[in-house]
């Protein structure tokens, strides 16, 4: 049965499903700290990752197209934020409730605009720089520092967001010529490789299906959001698109309820709250403003 759905709709639920896939990757990799150290699980998950995502790049023929030596140098600092990022976040998942460590994480488009407008000399008004206040202020409810309830890997999710910003920062820079699919692989595989120069730094696990299943599946959810989150920014309004993105938030309460036990306090319910509104609030002004213009 085909749905008829506006454009804007279509684009809405494949975001909406992306943020899910995205979310149970999360979880389930977070699972996987209970048999594997944090750079093996990255390294399993980056490998199988990046199988996919070649098979998907030479589908769509993205060996075939030509990268020029700037795109090459952003490429390399987006996947070095990617993979910077990556870790980050990911220590903080494994060592936190997963619900806090994305809370936090959704602070990123209002350090994305922040970023844009002191690296990209991208126009920025008084309102959205006091939505990206008032965001950060969220983020600090949430992370409680110097409190009893403060978590040291909460600084972790911050570092992440900084290092994450630098490779949206960049993406927005290299050439529409470049296919995404090109972009992500070369970006997993750089993963795979910084993940594997950690290995004789650790205990390797041996790998069985009863514990490596997990990753099997993290690796397909993640997949599955890499290329839903393509087709959500292209079909319909992007202002309209972006904010379904904070439905991570949803399934990353419900997962650590289901799957950890991890229940949120009021702190970071009431942070969370205002991230999501004021991220809103920046899409919505960004909007406007383009529209204006």
């Amino acid at each position: 049965m085909k749905l008829n759905l506006s454009e804007n709709m279509q684009g809405a639920f494949f975001m909406a499903i992306c943020m899910a896939a995205f979310g149970i990757n999360d979880a389930l990799m977070k699972q996987s700290s209970e048999d594997f150290h944090l750079f093996q699980a990255i390294f399993l998950r980056s490998i199988i990752t990046s199988v996919f995502l070649g098979l998907y790049a030479w589908k769509q023929k993205a060996f075939h197209i030509g990268i020029g030596k700037t795109d090459r140098k952003l490429i390399f600092l987006r996947t070095i934020g990617e993979i910077c990022g990556a870790f980050m976040f990911l220590n903080a998942i494994f060592n936190m409730p997963i619900a806090n460590a994305t809370a936090i994480l959704q602070s990123m488009p209002l350090a994305v605009t922040l970023g844009a407008a002191v690296f990209l000399n991208e126009p920025v008004g008084w309102r959205r720089y006091m939505a990206v206040i008032i965001g950060f202020a969220g983020v600090m409810i949430i992370v409680r520092p110097g409190t009893d309830g403060f978590n040291e890997y909460s600084l972790y999710a911050l570092g992440s967001i900084v290092l994450l910003v630098l490779r949206d920062l960049t993406t927005r820079k290299i050439s529409r010529s470049v296919p995404s699919s090109m972009v992500s692989f070369m970006t997993s595989v750089g993963i795979t490789i910084a993940s594997a120069a950690t290995l004789p730094l650790i205990d390797w696990t041996p790998v069985t299906w009863e514990n490596g299943s997990t990753l099997v599946y993290a690796s397909m959810f993640l997949m599955v959001g890499y290329v839903l989150s393509v087709s959500a920014m292209r079909i319909g309004d992007i202002g309209f698109v972006s904010p379904f993105r904070y439905t991570i938030l949803i399934w990353s309460i419900l997962l650590g309820i289901v799957m950890f036990g991890d229940i949120p306090d009021t702190f970071t319910i009431i942070g969370s709250t205002i991230i999501v509104a004021t991220g809103i609030y920046t899409f919505y002004r960004e909007q406007k403003v383009q529209r204006g213009a």
